[in-house]
């Protein structure tokens, strides 16, 4: 194993009417103007943001708003926000809603609390020194943001799409009720579950040290989003489904199921991150377009993860040869993704690249992953190109 640092400083509310403790969260911290960052009209529609105010308003905490954040979220609106945070003084940012929301306030509150081009940090030319403070009222499980110290943001020119991991932005808290994901659409609620998987699996499949306790612990968060999810596929209504989903999202991504291993693998996230820049597809359905391709690639490489992850997570029968076994499990869990609807090709993410854009894809991908990605099997661009034709169709 390896030498690990596990920090995790956000305090999660979790339950029914959570979201009417927001006012009394905020007013602890002793921040005296928030920024209230949302969405599109479904925190609206649903009641939340009213609310959310009434908790505030009780507790005689000023606040301002910015909505409009989209999936795959614009630095365009990074730039509103931060500029509003100057203008209003703002001292607290409260995002409601999943990962963009999160991911796009915690880019605002670097902005807001240091000078220059919020964009250095995700270029990875500069690092953060200060973030404004950030709390979360989840919507949606999947991102993990409302635990995690990452965020993704999207440039609108030339979609160029980028993570920045700095411990500054980890919320301080993080309201979590499983109700307020019930109005999901299905195709967003398999994206987050594909996207929870994901994380989980990005940590799981190295080479070098691991550790029991935490492989048991991801190999359990694995059996029990599969198994949830396919209870949420035909009833979306189920609270117990939806909490263990939600749980899921946060310790998926929140560093614990790393601990102990070389960092992670993150390559599928890597090769997705160029779809979503390029052609906005939704993140969760990204990556499962690509993982399949990615696993068949890198398999022989990490036999003994794969082997595992066939026999302990997906229930293969361990009958046959090693190679025979974990190719199984990478089977099985494509079966998966089919059943709660999500693609397993690009084609059937509804998009078409050409040769050229594939091409430009892996380029791109090399050059924001330092020349190299992975942990499982090192990708280089013609790799990552490899597996950009094979996951074509």
């Amino acid at each position: 194993m390896y030498n690990f640092n596990y920090y995790t400083p956000t305090k999660i509310i979790f339950g029914k009417d959570t979201e009417k403790q927001t006012g009394e969260l905020i007013k602890n911290t002793g921040c005296k103007k928030v920024l209230l960052h949302y969405g599109s009209g479904s925190v609206i529609r649903s009641g939340l943001l009213e609310r959310i105010k009434a908790s505030l308003n009780e507790k005689n905490i000023s606040y301002t708003e910015l909505g409009g954040v989209i999936p795959n979220p614009r630095l365009s609106l990074v730039y509103k926000g931060i500029e509003l945070c100057r203008k209003e003084h703002i001292d607290f940012i409260l995002a409601i809603g999943g990962g963009s929301v999160i991911d796009s306030s915690k880019a605002i509150g670097y902005g807001a609390a240091d000078e220059g081009d919020v964009w250095d940090f995700y270029d990875h030319t500069r690092q953060a020194r200060a973030c404004l403070p950030v709390g979360a009222v989840l919507t949606i499980a999947a991102a993990g943001s409302e635990m995690s110290n990452s965020s993704v943001i999207t440039k609108d020119e030339g979609g160029i799409k980028r993570g920045y991991n700095n411990d500054l932005c980890r919320p301080v808290f993080a309201v979590m009720n499983p109700e307020l994901t019930m109005t999901l659409p299905a195709y967003q609620t398999a994206c987050g579950c594909t996207d929870i998987l994901m994380h989980t699996m990005e940590r799981y499949f190295t080479s070098g040290g691991n550790m029991e306790l935490t492989d048991a612990i991801a190999e359990a968060l694995m059996r029990t989003v599969i198994r949830n999810a396919l209870i949420l596929r035909d009833n979306p209504s189920d609270y117990n489904a939806r909490s263990e989903i939600m749980w899921a999202s946060s310790l998926s991504h929140n560093g614990l199921t790393g601990c102990g291993s070389d960092g992670g693998d993150f390559a599928t996230h890597a090769l997705e991150h160029e779809i979503g820049g390029m052609f906005d597809v939704a993140h969760g359905a990204g990556l499962a377009a690509v993982w399949g391709s990615w696993a068949r690639y890198v398999m022989k490489d990490c036999l003994i993860r794969f082997h595992r992850f066939a026999v302990n997570v997906m229930g293969i029968a361990d009958t046959g040869t090693k190679e025979e076994t974990a190719m199984k499990g990478i089977c099985a869990l494509e079966d998966f993704f089919r059943s709660i609807h999500m693609p397993v090709t690009i084609q059937e993410l509804g998009i078409s690249p050409t040769d050229e854009q594939l091409k430009t894809m892996a380029h791109m991908c090399s050059i924001a992953s330092g020349g190299s990605k992975g942990s499982a099997k090192k990708l280089l661009e013609e790799d990552m190109l490899h597996i950009y034709r094979m996951a074509l169709k």
